[in-house]
């Protein structure tokens, strides 16, 4: 019946409530539960609501003594029903004294303080939501510079680009611009997903999941990016992102990178399981120190060999910016992946390591020779090639390795510039969108 003065409470009124008896509530379905040959679960009437006050069980207690046997069926058969209440009732509350102790237990132990030394980068224990103390302060240094770090393709003025892709820039140049941007539209949604999917999910340090927080919107705002350019220049979007799928140099790179990739963009993955931990690893030193620390680095280049000559300046601004963003996320890839080794005493398998490096050459190579299959002043494929071999030695000092391609030369020399924003601008015609701390920050 309805309690009119709380329609939601499930409460009896007094008249449904039955009369008064001897015994409790708790102790009667006590008793039916035993007699009926059921194991006595003083949870299960808690669960139903049925509860043992004091007073109705103080008199049974008493007379308890030596009648609790076992088995239950003996005891239904040789025990008055009112002292099976009593049995019930003690029962009740042994099971009662249990669970406090057992709710302080846990208790004390879920109020038990993280220490920064509990903490792993992969497969540790510490709560993953509490942030401070850090174990890797340098993981939260880079995300306070990524922050310093911010700006949009809105904030570059690219008039001018159009005019030089319209009429200043020859059949060459206007392939290699093309084809770059066609690369680079994918591969950062492919960086993107990677890691969201594969990699920020399986760190156990809130302090590095924060940095990839980051660093997966970044990857989105260099998508933006490129779409931006592509849709100012006027260039045909569905043409410009199908090249990947069609174009086999530019489908090869990113062939390669999903098999690379792919194998690690599950949840459930098992990093305590070694195989699953070194695929992890390798998977990791590829996206950070080749992907990324590579590819991308030296995939801007002939964007920057048009720039250094008054062309497409507002393109090369904005992957000016990229760069900057790029070098960051390899080089915090890079210490993760290393310090991951150190804590899960990782053995590289040199030859792997030979293979992955000979194989995103191979890749680069094809590439090299398509978007500059005809050199353009001051750029060729050959310069292309050498130029990813000198970096692939810096990625891998860096990682501790051995340099794949001794006496690689450094045909760009300009290069690492660009990834310093500090230069002279006409207020006039730019928008200042320097990064905040310059050239100050440390690139490793």
């Amino acid at each position: 019946m309805l309690n009119w003065d709380n329609p939601l409470s499930t409460e009896l009124t007094d008249i449904e409530k039955p009369a008064a008896e001897p015994q409790s509530l708790a102790a009667s379905y006590a008793a039916s539960e035993v007699l009926s040959g059921k194991a006595f679960d003083g949870d299960s009437l808690w669960n139903r609501g049925v509860a043992l006050p004091e007073a109705d069980a103080a008199p049974i207690v008493d007379r308890l003594d030596e009648q609790v046997v076992d088995p239950v069926v003996d005891l239904a058969e040789t025990t008055p029903v009112e002292d099976l209440a009593g049995v019930a009732a003690d029962k009740v509350a042994e099971q009662a004294l249990q669970g406090i102790e057992r709710d302080q237990t846990e208790a004390q132990e879920a109020l038990a303080p993280v220490m920064a030394s509990d903490k792993r980068v992969i497969n540790g224990v510490a709560d993953v939501n509490q942030l401070a103390p850090f174990k890797y302060p340098w993981a939260w240094e880079y995300f306070l510079n990524a922050n310093k770090n911010h700006w949009t393709p809105l904030d570059i003025n690219m008039a001018q680009d159009v005019q030089d892709y319209q009429h200043n820039l020859n059949d060459n140049e206007r392939h290699v611009y093309e084809n770059v941007l066609a690369y680079l539209t994918t591969s950062d949604i492919l960086a993107m997903r990677n890691i969201g999917l594969a990699v920020m999910e399986k760190m156990t340090a809130p302090e590095l999941q924060i940095y990839q927080a980051r660093q997966v919107y970044e990857e989105a705002l260099h998508t933006w990016t490129y779409q931006h350019c592509i849709e100012t220049i006027g260039l045909d979007q569905s043409e410009i992102y199908n090249r990947y799928r069609v174009v086999p140099a530019i489908h090869g790179k990113i062939k390669l990178a999903n098999k690379r990739l792919d194998s690690v963009m599950r949840s459930d993955m098992d990093l305590r399981d070694p195989k699953n931990l070194n695929d992890f690893v390798m998977a990791y030193i590829f996206f950070a120190a080749i992907f990324e620390g590579c590819w991308f680095y030296n995939g801007f280049t002939p964007i920057f060999s048009l720039q250094r000559r008054g062309l497409m300046k507002g393109t090369a601004e904005q992957l000016q910016y990229i760069m900057r963003d790029e070098v960051m996320h390899a080089s915090f890839g890079i210490r993760v992946v290393k310090q991951i080794i150190l804590e899960n005493n990782v053995t590289l398998d040199p030859q792997a390591i030979r293979d992955m490096w000979d194989e995103s050459e191979k890749a680069e190579i094809a590439y090299a020779h398509h978007i500059l299959k005809n050199p353009i002043l001051g750029y060729s494929a050959e310069d292309h090639i050498e130029q990813f071999r000198f970096i692939a030695n810096r990625r891998a000092r860096q990682l501790g390795l051995e340099e794949p391609y001794p006496n690689a030369q450094n045909r760009t020399p300009w290069l690492d510039e660009q990834a310093n924003m500090k230069k002279e601008k006409n207020f006039f015609e730019t928008r200042v969108t320097e990064y905040q701390t310059g050239g100050a920050l440390d690139w490793g």
